[in-house]
């Protein structure tokens, strides 16, 4: 479900790709000395970029959507939806109130929607998260270590216990 917003979002852009480059353009021309500084195998034309951001969403989401790569996906749409939401949701530029609160509202939504993503990118799926399993490891390791060295300790007293009864033997009293 979460991922149905991206793959439509992504078909609508690539439907009207020109109107969301316009929208695009202001927020890439405020980037313009950097861009320049981006190597030439990297589009800086605001149309291509709007296919390309487009092209991530119907992937990502559709990985998403059919549970293969959720985690890669959903990161995918993470990094799709900021420039996204900073283009097409400028507020802080809105002069008319009502423009404002609308331009905030989709704002927020966006914001909801980066938290739906980050659980997703986090999910396990029932099964224990990295960080649980390598604590688990370390622990383990802990452990184990120290039993094997309980067990050193303990061969070493033993042995040295033998070398005293065979050096008594040894020795005449």
């Amino acid at each position: 479900m979460l991922a149905s917003i991206f793959i439509f979002g992504g078909i609508n852009a690539l439907r009207y790709a020109e109107g969301h480059a316009e929208q695009a353009k202001p927020v890439l021309d405020k980037l313009g000395e950097r861009a320049d500084a981006l190597p030439a195998s990297i589009p800086t034309d605001p149309v291509t970029l709007v296919k390309i951001d487009a092209g991530v969403k119907i992937a990502a989401g559709s990985l998403l959507a059919l549970g293969k790569m959720p985690r890669l996906a959903s990161l995918a749409l993470l990094g799709s939806l900021v420039p996204t939401t900073i283009a097409g949701h400028p507020f802080w530029e809105e002069k008319d109130p009502q423009q404002r609160q609308q331009q905030l509202i989709h704002l927020l939504k966006n914001a909801g929607l980066a938290g739906g993503l980050l659980i997703a990118a986090a999910d396990t799926h029932g099964k224990p998260s990295l960080g649980w399993r390598a604590r688990r490891a370390a622990r383990k390791a802990g452990e184990q270590i120290s039993d094997t060295a309980e067990s050193t300790r303990k061969s070493a007293r033993k042995a040295a216990k033998q070398a005293r009864k065979q050096a008594k033997d040894l020795i005449p009293s």
